[in-house]
């Protein structure tokens, strides 16, 4: 969940996909979260299956909880995403008001992951080390809580990237978005159809006020030959 949901997150961020179409950003996306998802199942099916084996009960700590919690969250997400972005058949004013809480959503269950690793990592490191104990500050101890630190610093970083609007991608850049067949761009035709009347209505007062410059331009010179 930490490398490919980041990797998820910020695949629209990264400049050399930019000149990518949205349609095949979206199906990345999507891509990258379903394997996220996949593999976050089988990691879970594997934690029971090693609980059960070895008569630890499950889901009694705060990791557990948190970890399961956010893959709940997290398949909802998913679902939530395919049905209303990836195929085309949700109304786009339905997809402008669910956008912002899609983000907000995606970086919180990130940061939720983040804070389930470092959790589950602690844990780990107090029930395995004994003899030397984990406050005794072995090698070990060392490595898992560099480890960490290394995971903090990325997720602030994954974070910082997706929260900066110079990281966004350009919305003038191959912005059409999945739509049935025949159908029109986010934004109804009558929308499109007033901008380029706007459009057209200024290039027409450009020009003739150009034009009317010009010529006020020709009756000074002809005033001023004619004063000369």
């Amino acid at each position: 969940l930490v490398s490919v949901l980041s990797s998820a997150i910020i695949v629209y961020r990264l400049p050399w996909t930019w000149k990518c179409s949205k349609l095949l950003m979206k199906f990345i996306h999507a891509g990258l979260n379903t394997i996220a998802m996949i593999l976050a199942i089988v990691s879970m099916v594997a934690v029971f299956e090693f609980h059960n084996a070895r008569n630890i009960p499950n889901m009694y700590s705060l990791h557990s909880w948190i970890g399961l919690t956010a893959v709940i969250f997290y398949s909802l997400q998913l679902f939530l995403g395919f049905a209303v972005f990836l195929l085309p058949f949700a109304p786009v004013p339905l997809r402008a008001a669910l956008m912002p809480i899609h983000v907000y959503s995606g970086l919180t269950i990130f940061a939720t992951v983040i804070a389930t690793a470092l959790m589950g990592i602690t844990e780990k490191l107090i029930f395995s080390l004994k003899n030397p104990a984990y406050s005794a500050s072995p090698p070990e101890a060392t490595f898992v809580n560099c480890l960490g630190l290394l995971l903090v610093i990325f997720g602030a970083l994954i974070l910082w990237m997706a929260s900066r609007s110079h990281w966004k991608r350009p919305p003038e850049e191959n912005a059409k978005v999945l739509r049935p067949i025949g159908g029109t761009p986010e934004g109804t035709e009558a929308e499109s159809t007033m901008t380029d009347g706007s459009n057209a209505d200024k290039s027409d007062l450009r020009i003739n006020s150009e034009a009317a410059r010009k010529q006020n331009l020709k009756l000074d010179e002809a005033g001023q030959r004619s004063t000369m």
